[in-house]
């Protein structure tokens, strides 16, 4: 009896310490997925870019819930019915640094662990993900089409995107024919269906550079307090 007894203490201690050295791996990798997040974003500060404009500074803190992944990690993870946070966005997009700090302060607020992300440029503002069209003569013509993990997302997430358009020299809106993923986008999808989407920004913002207000934050506050579960 003895014998079983240590044998099974011995077997227990071996799982605790296996369970103990995987969490401690996992919560490695969250924080250095936390501080990639933070480069990313926190490296383009006050920089220009090829417009001449100025990016606008936003300070990330190290336990943020970002996580970067890849198009079809997403796609396979809506095809397993998982649950998630996803944020469909990039560094250098104006109104995405808008909403960033609030969107942290909000998730961690509410024990918000991970929020898995997506860029839709790379680092020379080319699309990477979604399809691209520009007016020809009036007409919205497809430059380049986008991944096919972007036409999957489309699909999924149908129900809660708005239709893509134009606008043309006279300020007139031109229908493309299709929906479309902005950015930035916060989707939570439940069991591999979308729920809930937002994009964060007040109203009350008419310009991405513009200096955010009280007003401003209070209603990114409400937004993701209501977004977030």
């Amino acid at each position: 009896m003895k014998k079983i007894l240590m044998t099974i203490v011995a077997i227990l201690s071996v799982f605790m310490i296996t369970a103990c050295e995987e969490k401690k791996i996992s919560n490695e990798e969250k924080k250095d997925a936390a501080l990639i997040f933070k480069e990313e974003y926190e490296s383009l500060n006050g920089k220009e870019n090829t417009s001449g404009k100025v990016h606008r500074t936003v300070h990330i803190p190290e336990d943020n819930p970002y996580e970067k992944v890849s198009q079809k990690k997403v796609v396979k993870m809506l095809e397993n019915n998982e649950t998630f946070y996803l944020y469909v966005g990039d560094s250098m997009c104006p109104w995405c640094r808008s909403v960033l700090e609030k969107s942290i302060e909000v998730a961690n607020n509410k024990n918000i662990q991970k929020i898995y992300y997506i860029d839709i440029w790379d680092d020379e503002g080319n699309e990477i993900l979604r399809d691209k069209y520009e007016l020809v003569d009036g007409t919205p013509a497809k430059v380049s089409d986008g991944t096919e993990e972007y036409q999957k997302l489309l699909k999924t997430f149908d129900s809660v995107l708005s239709d893509y358009t134009l606008t043309d020299e006279e300020g007139n809106k031109i229908e493309v024919g299709e929906k479309r993923i902005f950015a930035p986008n916060y989707f939570y999808i439940e069991d591999g269906k979308v729920k809930k989407m937002v994009e964060g920004i007040s109203e009350k913002q008419k310009d991405s550079r513009e200096e955010l207000t009280d007003e401003m934050l209070k209603d990114e506050e409400e937004i993701f307090k209501n977004f977030f579960v």
